[in-house]
């Protein structure tokens, strides 16, 4: 089983439980402040982003070669994701302050570790 690849499932929990509690924030404590603050949408997103990302994370935990490359795709469409539609809109309704872009930063620098560790792995490399 690929080290990195382990790494690269640890990395994606990190990213989506700081993502999941920041949501779960926003659709409460936040609650009405866009239209993307609201409990409904927070369920929408955890039936949705969260139970993908869940497959996808387990999935590199059994440490197939191809779960790599699912994995590196997920990554690479959430990144894209994140930088052309969720900071241009999403991130903009809200009213965002410094929190939020921590947060946004944080999460998206997270999916970009990831999405590396698993490019290693489908290249080849292993850790020593």
């Amino acid at each position: 089983m690929p080290a990195l690849m382990i790494h690269a499932a640890w990395v994606l929990i990190a990213a989506f439980v700081l993502s999941i509690a920041y949501e779960f924030y926003r659709s409460t404590v936040k609650a009405g402040v866009s239209r993307h603050d609201t409990l409904r949408g927070f369920m929408t997103q955890v039936i949705t982003l969260y139970l993908a990302a869940g497959i996808v994370i387990a999935l590199l935990f059994t440490g197939q070669m191809w779960a790599a490359w699912v994995g590196l795709v997920f990554c690479i469409l959430v990144i894209l994701i994140s930088i052309f539609y969720y900071n241009p809109v999403i991130q903009l309704e809200r009213q965002p302050a410094l929190l939020d872009w921590v947060e946004d930063l944080v999460f998206t620098g997270l999916l970009f570790v990831a999405a590396v560790q698993l490019m290693y792995v489908v290249m080849g490399f292993r850790l020593s």
